[in-house]
This record gives C-alpha cells, structure tokens and sequence, in this order.
C-alpha cells in the first residue's frame, strides 16, 4: 500500500475487523424476522449496537444505524427541518451551517434551499472556527430548525466549540446536529457530554467497513421527519439492517478507542515531526488551521503549486494523501473550507492535507519528508509550464 497518510477519507480495517466481520457474514437471518435465524441475527446485531453506544457514551436506543455518514447528515437536517415545517406549515424552515462544512452538509442544504428552506451561515475566522457571536444573533432573529456544526473540521482539522455552540442554540430552544466524522476515535467524543440532540458517526473512518455508519438522536428529543420509510425497522430509519457491518463498526471503534488513549500523544508528535520536516526542507509552506486540531491532521498550502499536481507526484511515489475531502476527489476546483477562511483562491489550489492513524510510522513520515522538495520543484516546473 506504500505510505498512507490519507485516513480522514478511509482508514483501512485491521485484521482483527476483518475477522470479526468475516465471521458476522455467516449469521443468517434478517434481524426483524421472529423466527429463531432471525433473532439470532437480532441479538447479534443488539449487541453491536450496545458496544457502539458504550464506546461514544450514548444508550443503545439512540444508535440509528444508518448507511454511512452522509446519510445520517441527511436523515439529521432534513428530519429536523421537516419537522419544523409540519410544524407550522407557514414557516419555510431555517438551518444554521457555516460554508466550511462537509460536502454532506452542504450539498444536503443546498437541495433543501431549492425547495425553499433558508441557510443561515455564521462566519469562521483564519482557522476554520465558526463566529460564535453571530451565530447567536443569528438565532435572536431567525426561527430555526436545527444548528449543525462538524466537532473538527474534516480538511484543516480545526476543532469547533461545541459545547459553546450547543450552549447558545439550547438558550434559544434550537436543536443541534454534530458532525463527528473526522473527529471519532482522534479526541474524546461523549454524545452525553457534548449536550446535543443528535450526532452523525461513520464507521470507514475508525478503520470499520465502509457502508456502515449512525445517526446518534437523544430519546429526549421531539420525533424528526424520516428520510426512509418501508419497514420502521428501528426509531427513525427503514431498511433491513446490515448485521456484519454493525459488528465490524463496534470492533473498529472499541480498537480504535483503545489506540487513541495510549497513542494520541505520539500520534501528534509524529505529526509535528511531518510538519517540521516538511517545512525544513520546502520554504513559504502555510499550515492551515488551529493549533487546537486533530492530532493526525496536517493541513498545508504550497505557494506556486496545484495540490492535485503535489498530489499526483507523491503518488508516483507510493505516498498516498489528498487535496481535502475525498468526496470532492478528481474536481479541480479550490477548497471551499479555506475560502471561506478567507484565504485566496490560487493560494488554496495548492493545498495538501496529510491524516495519519495510529498505525502510520516514523519511517512513513521520514519518507514523505525525503521526497518533498523534489515533489514541490517539479510541480512548481509544471505550474509554469502551464498556458496562461
């Protein structure tokens, strides 16, 4: 595989995941049949559920286990502005995002918006943090559906005041949405601590099968709209459920928990050694984002270069990384987390971002530092080389 330094866009399963998921390939039964293949599929599948909400301190009962990340960010803002709008029919509805969100987030608010919903935005400063003051005007005086905020920013890895934010939407009685994609198994994430009314989680990015995730909704909150309908096979969601990958998230997680209390520390040492390095040997490189970040996230822009150019050498290399969201791969276009940083466009063309786990090395690190200068030279060739 080389050198992978991309696990904010997926984290590989380890041979204990593959094994476990292996062996829950071999349950038959559909959970929600009554006979006995069924219920065993069903306490198989319960019991995944309870190991998910033990790890990120939730109860069973508020583990919706959905598709992936982006379904649950759906289920979440479009559940909970439908709701507002059956509500009071009147009222087009309003959500409140900064534009440095995930795609998910953004796109989901876009298809809401041409349906005649409203997005508010509060703005974020240099690091990607959202402007917590307008995000309280911005509820003096707007009705609203629900605030949604990412835990830390998927690209720069800046982390967001959540319980701030929580705070000032509960002191206008508006629910709240965290996305803790990018965050889960990287910083503490207690779904009881941080207050909110519902969370989105993802198992491919805690090293679990990809297709697995959960929309985490308090069972004190009022009933939102349901994004499927056919089965009501659990409290807000239809659809069979995916019994193997329930089972290979809750291993992942657990592992992945355990390696974050021993390893954080030199997880974060290991990046800065990569930050260092890289800064030592290319000059002008601009690390982006708050110092208070995920601790294997490392956000750069390299002046005069195209980061899918950066990208493309170092992978000729056998060094695996990306421009930003993986859900923005192969669309050449600037990062829309650092424009709205208010950083330039042809400064956020040359944007790389390195997200190392718990298994990446110091030989990997030293490897990617060894090749750079020469990776940053010939892409700095091709920049100019490039017809006006």
């Amino acid at each position: 595989m080389g050198v992978y330094l991309d696990h904010q866009a997926t984290s590989p399963m380890t041979d204990e995941v593959k094994q476990a998921y292996r062996e829950a390939l071999d349950v038959v039964g559909n959970p929600s049949s009554i006979h006995q293949a069924g219920q065993r599929a069903r306490s198989v599948l319960e019991d995944a559920r309870e190991r998910i909400a033990a790890v990120i301190d939730a109860e069973p009962v508020e583990v919706v286990l959905t598709s992936g990340g982006t379904e649950a960010i759906n289920a979440a803002l479009k559940g909970a502005l439908w709701a507002a709008q059956k509500a009071d029919p009147s009222n087009p509805g309003a959500i409140v995002a900064t534009q440095a969100e995930h795609h998910a987030t953004l796109d989901a608010l876009a298809w809401l918006v041409s349906r005649g919903a409203t997005w508010l935005a509060p703005g974020v400063d240099e690091f990607g943090v959202m402007n917590t003051a307008e995000l309280d005007s911005l509820l003096e005086s707007h009705p609203v559906a629900v605030v949604s905020t990412l835990v830390a920013n998927n690209e720069v890895g800046s982390l967001q005041p959540v319980e701030e934010i929580v705070e000032i939407a509960r002191a206008h009685q508006v629910a709240t949405h965290v996305d803790a994609v990018a965050a889960l198994g990287y910083i503490p994430v207690s779904f009881r601590d941080l207050g909110t009314t519902a969370m989105s989680i993802s198992a491919h990015k805690v090293g679990g099968p990809v297709g697995v995730g959960a929309l985490v909704l308090s069972r004190h909150a009022p009933a939102w709209e349901a994004l499927h309908h056919g089965g009501e096979q659990q409290r807000q969601r239809s659809g069979t459920l995916n019994v193997a990958g329930a089972v290979g998230f809750a291993v992942a997680l657990e592992a992945r928990e355990a390696n974050r209390q021993q390893g954080v520390r030199a997880l974060a040492l290991l990046r800065d050694r990569l930050m260092l390095g890289l800064q030592a040997k290319v000059q002008g490189i601009v690390v982006r984002g708050s110092t208070e970040r995920l601790p294997g996230n490392l956000h750069i822009t390299v002046p005069g270069c195209e980061g899918d150019v950066l990208l493309y050498l170092l992978d000729q290399h056998g060094i695996h990384v990306s421009t930003g969201s993986a859900c923005q791969a192969g669309v050449a276009e600037a990062s829309h987390v650092l424009l709205a940083m208010g950083v330039s466009e042809s400064d956020a063309r040359g944007a790389l971002r390195f997200s190392l786990s718990y298994s990446t090395t110091e030989a990997d690190v030293d490897q990617v530092i060894s090749v750079f200068a020469s990776v940053v030279e010939r892409a700095s060739a091709a920049g100019m080389a490039a017809p006006a």
